[in-house]
């Protein structure tokens, strides 16, 4: 949802021309028979080219055919291009299915009644099929998915309300909608259903790192990753685990065939410059 960032209070801190922050992936399947993770999340972008702040945000829940009533309030998020914020909502109760989610940079743990104030426990009961999520610029009520309080916005499955011409495809709780294809303002178009993936700020330095140096040179990974210069390296998985370490030279082959399938993040310590690069592995 592209919108004018004065309004909006996303302040770039370089050039403000392209910077945007908005929603890269949804996932209600938190505490399902079959959840991927114990816990329901909604992950943020900053798509655009230069450094970008949102303030006085807040996110808002709806079922497919619901309205908008509730509301939980963000803190300031500063995001690099590239880089995520991963919001987790913490319930009531502890869900017992599914993996922890890597460290979050905010938990939702209440939210608060749109019209009287009220608080209720927990963050968001979503929906892992079906529902509507709202990024706010005001504490009123999200009531198109165009609407002048409205930073972006996603429907997905057979929810009523969505950007564009249709809404994001429908989700279980194995699957998340993930955007693939930038902003256009179709959340049809811009979103997938797929295997989630929550990236916090930290996990996602690869899409912020700035460095010419090659660090991996292979970012699908079979059962090798080649490097692409001297380091000492560290393997992190998707939950921020150290899972490998090692010792590597330039164009050397480091064997990781005993590593599950998923998202890592390589980081590396290259002349005393801190380098890192996310890779997947098949």
């Amino acid at each position: 949802m592209k919108k004018i960032f004065t309004i909006l209070g996303l302040t770039a801190i370089a050039t403000m021309s392209n910077a945007q922050i908005v929603i890269s992936e949804v996932y209600g399947g938190g505490g399902g028979s079959t959840a991927v993770y114990m816990n329901d999340f909604v992950e943020l972008v900053n798509l655009g080219s230069s450094a970008a702040t949102l303030s006085g945000a807040n996110l808002q829940y709806a079922s497919a055919t619901g309205t908008f009533n509730s509301y939980a309030p963000l803190p300031s998020i500063t995001l690099n291009p590239g880089q995520k914020f991963l919001i987790e909502m913490v319930p009531a109760t502890a869900n017992p299915v599914g993996a922890a989610l890597p460290t979050a940079d905010y938990k939702v743990t209440s939210n608060l009644n749109i019209a009287t104030g009220v608080s209720y426990n927990g963050g968001f009961n979503m929906s892992a099929a079906n529902g509507k999520i709202a990024l706010a610029n005001a504490v009123s009520a999200v009531t198109a998915a165009n609407g002048a309080n409205v930073v972006d916005f996603i429907g997905y499955g057979s929810a009523t309300m969505f950007e564009g011409a249709a809404a994001a495809p429908l989700l279980d709780a194995t699957k998340s909608a993930t955007r693939t294809a930038g902003d256009t303002n179709n959340n049809g178009t811009d979103f997938a259903a797929l295997a989630p993936t929550p990236t916090n700020s930290v996990l996602a330095v690869s899409d912020v790192n700035s460095t010419k140096i090659t660090l991996v040179k292979n970012s699908n990974v079979n059962k090798t990753i080649v490097f692409g210069a001297k380091a000492n390296v560290q393997i992190i998985s998707a939950n921020g685990q150290v899972v490998k370490t090692a010792v590597v030279s330039e164009n050397t082959n480091l064997d990781v065939s005993s590593l599950p399938k998923g998202m890592y993040i390589i980081s590396a310590d290259v002349n005393g410059q801190k380098v890192s690069q996310k890779i997947i592995k098949n």
